[in-house]
């Protein structure tokens, strides 16, 4: 029974994300795992049952990483699934130390914020811990009042307040004190938190979605034809910024043809020209890059990409056998500062939308405006795209900014403060199209703060579980006495 509770509170998150969005379960989507947890006196037990659920979920969320390693990786469809099931194993390893951690603080009548902080807690180190993707607090992203919290402590002020429901839930099913239930007093709060004021959206860009396959095998001639049609895409008057999103096209910074060729392109536009390139250490390693062009053909400046994709951009140890779905020569190379251009532009490049804390940096530094520069093509026709665009969403309501997301192939759209989606181009198609935009010099307390408020939950998660222990050990000696 309990291994099944925690495999439902699995499937509950599932459901919760693109593709199925039932995002109103998600108040409720740990209470199955939480009545586990209060059932099970063993702590090995419910780190078992825990990393059952935690396989299950990930599993679930990101079967796409099989069709990428089996069509991209070029590791067949049985390397794909081995390595893909090794993957979900591994990640599950989060949930099961909550579920462990969590039955210690569930028998307490401090027990809803305890295990909220766990949660919360916890899911903060995802991205130390190889791979970030989807928060709980992300399905929070088309819920108005909750969404409040976004540019005070972020997503993860969201998933906090989904965990105190669901521990709530799971206290009123096992017949606990309703006293035990008052620390829900808090959150109608939420209400009385100001709502997100909105920047107009008084600027234009020309944002270009080129549809170039990931498989294409490359010659001069090809790439040629390629920036022909690039440079036709690129044609625009009257707009403030011209972008190009991270493309499978091998355009290199260092290359000074294309970088004469780049030059022309921001000159016939008169726009400020980003675009994404493959850029080089001086080393000659590879670097994921974007690069900002002033309207007179000037490179203003370079970001190189920070947070890499793992087996995309680099491939962890535990994996070296693994093939590299990127036609690099060698793992890419992480980038090492923050850049905001000159026109106060902010531009982070694809998986890095999973950062919280990343993205704020390029707010708190001045950029005005966010662009995401992405290629989703590898995703195929999977839910990761939906799925991508709620991370970005969700970055764009933390930090009060305006995001103009350029894609490959889709999804292309521009979102507002709110981290609502005001224009949204069909995907799977070569176009390009003029999208409008604010910018906004205010920082919210998420920019400027960070994570303080997910840090300080895992502190006072691990310490309430060191109390509800000690306790349980001293009642116990007053027993046996």
């Amino acid at each position: 029974m309990n291994f099944a509770l925690s495999i439902l509170s699995a499937v509950l998150l599932i459901l919760i994300f693109p593709r199925f969005d039932l995002t109103w379960l998600a108040p409720v989507a740990l209470t199955p795992l939480l009545i586990a947890c209060a059932r099970e006196s063993s702590w090995k037990r419910r780190f078992l049952q825990g990393w059952a659920g935690g396989f299950v979920f990930w599993f679930g969320v990101c079967t796409w990483i099989q069709f990428v390693l089996e069509v991209h990786g070029g590791m067949g469809k049985w390397g794909g699934w081995g390595t893909f099931l090794l993957f979900a194993a591994l990640k599950g390893l989060h949930m099961s130390v909550f579920a462990a951690l969590a039955g210690f603080v569930i028998h307490r009548w401090w027990a809803i914020p305890a295990s909220a902080a766990l949660w919360t807690g916890i899911e903060r180190t995802h991205g130390p811990f190889g791979f970030a993707w989807l928060d709980l607090g992300n399905a929070g992203i088309d819920m108005p009042a909750a969404m409040r919290l976004a540019p005070i402590i972020g997503v993860y002020g969201l998933s906090f307040v989904f965990s105190m429901t669901a521990c709530a839930v799971a206290l009123v099913v096992m017949r606990r004190p309703r006293r035990e239930l008052a620390w829900l007093l808090i959150l109608p709060l939420v209400y009385f938190l100001p709502s997100q004021v909105i920047a107009p959206a008084t600027r234009q860009a020309l944002v270009v979605q080129p549809n170039v396959s990931s498989e294409v095998e490359w010659n001069s001639g090809l790439l040629a034809e390629t920036e022909q049609q690039l440079a036709l895409l690129s044609r625009a008057r009257d707009t403030d910024l011209l972008i190009w999103p991270e493309m499978p096209v091998p355009l290199y910074l260092n290359n000074p043809a294309f970088l004469r060729y780049a030059g022309r392109v921001a000159q016939s536009s008169r726009a400020y020209f980003l675009f994404g390139a493959v850029g080089r250490t001086k080393k000659g390693a590879p670097l994921n890059s974007a690069m900002m062009i002033d309207p007179d053909g000037s490179v203003l400046d370079e970001y190189d990409k920070i947070k890499l994709v793992p087996f995309g951009e680099f491939v962890p140890d535990i994996f070296s056998w693994v093939n590299r779905i990127t036609k690099e020569a060698g793992d890419f190379e992480s980038g090492s500062r923050v850049v905001v251009f000159p026109n106060r532009v902010g531009a982070f490049i694809c998986y890095e939308s999973a950062f919280p804390d990343l993205v704020r940096q390029f707010a708190r530094d001045g950029a005005e405006v966010f662009v995401s520069l992405s290629n989703d093509g590898y995703f195929g026709a999977s839910a990761a795209h939906e799925q991508h665009l709620s991370l970005v969403r969700m970055r764009a309501a933390e930090n009060a900014r305006w995001i103009i997301r350029a894609t490959n192939d889709g999804i292309t759209a521009t979102i507002d403060p709110s981290g609502r989606v005001t224009e949204r181009l069909p995907p799977f198609t070569q176009l390009s199209s003029t999208m409008h935009y604010g910018v906004s010099r205010d920082q919210t307390p998420y920019t400027h703060h960070g994570d303080w408020f997910t840090w300080s939950c895992l502190a006072l998660g691990i310490l309430s579980c060191g109390a509800a222990n000690f306790g349980g050990r001293r009642a116990f000696s007053r027993r046996s006495s």
